[in-house]
């Protein structure tokens, strides 16, 4: 499997984890790790910024497969079938971007800068 067609899987997997997420039968460890991988994949803000060469990159193209995969494992094969078909067309002009997705990111971003504060004054 080549990148290109590995990039279009997730991009066709990302809706049907987001209605795993919301579907009641989905297990609590499958909806924490699909809550994980909606709110990375819809945050308009990276966890390494893309304006860093090759690594700004990287994690959109190694951190969300992985997301989607651990977060697919979790997720019962029945689930899984049924959203998938829900999903086909769900989010054909593109996906979402919300900024309060953002806020984990940022957070994280925020604590980094902390420590890294608190260690040179301190």
């Amino acid at each position: 499997m080549d990148l290109k067609s590995k990039a279009q899987k997730v991009k066709t997997d990302l809706p049907a984890i987001f209605l795993s997420l919301k579907d009641h039968e989905t297990p609590f460890i499958a909806k924490f790790f699909a809550a994980v991988t909606v709110v990375y994949a819809l945050s308009p803000i990276d966890l390494i910024p893309d304006f860093i060469p090759l690594l700004g990159y990287l994690d959109d193209l190694v951190l969300l497969p992985v997301f989607a995969a651990i977060t697919i494992h979790f997720i019962p094969k029945t689930i899984w079938e049924k959203n998938l078909a829900l999903a086909a067309d769900l989010w054909k002009g593109g996906k979402p971007k919300k900024w309060f997705y953002a806020v984990p990111i940022i957070l994280f971003w925020v604590i980094i800068v902390w420590f890294i504060v608190k260690a040179i004054l301190f």
